[in-house]
């Protein structure tokens, strides 16, 4: 079930990354060569950006795919890694609550205005920020409950260059 869900999860990521890319190159495209442009496709463009950067900060949680300094880590005991990576998981989380809370909050001012492009209010524009923010909350919690249950393998030194590993 979980695969599942992650799977329908990652799709809409790249669904959504596939439209924004197909539509920046109709834009350019249509600008430069036929001198044509629409301010909602603009807008669109810029709230896909968003979405598209938004919903992978859950996905690069799950994959491990975030941005790691991991040139002490490596060299710390797989045992001592896993509180490491959990404690680092409880900050993220932490910092995830905090960008919703606040997303939130700032929708909740904002999000009456309409928008010059779409013409929709911005709730729905900035309502990126808060949901995205709930499920990258979800995908921690589940890393943080992985790395609770892992093997210990798990936490073997995933950058060989920098480890101080034999060669194969």
């Amino acid at each position: 079930m979980g695969k599942k869900l992650f799977d329908i999860y990652f799709t809409i990521g790249v669904i959504a990354m596939a439209l924004l890319a197909i539509l920046v190159i109709f834009a350019v495209i249509a600008r430069y060569f036929f001198s044509l442009s629409w301010k909602q496709l603009a807008e669109f463009n810029t709230t896909l950006f968003a979405f598209t950067t938004f919903w992978g900060m859950g996905i690069n949680i799950i994959k491990d795919e975030h941005v790691m300094i991991d040139i002490l880590y490596d060299n710390v005991k797989p045992a001592h890694k896993r509180w490491l990576a959990i404690v680092n998981h409880l900050i993220v989380l932490v910092v995830d609550l905090v960008f919703t809370w606040q997303g939130f909050k700032y929708v909740a001012v904002a999000g009456k205005q309409i928008s010059q492009g779409m013409e929709i209010p911005m709730k729905y524009m900035y309502g990126i920020m808060p949901v995205c923010g709930v499920i990258c909350a979800v995908c921690v919690v589940i890393k943080i409950a992985m790395l609770f249950t892992a093997d210990i393998s798990y936490f073997a030194p995933k950058n060989k260059a920098l480890s101080k590993e034999d060669p194969a």
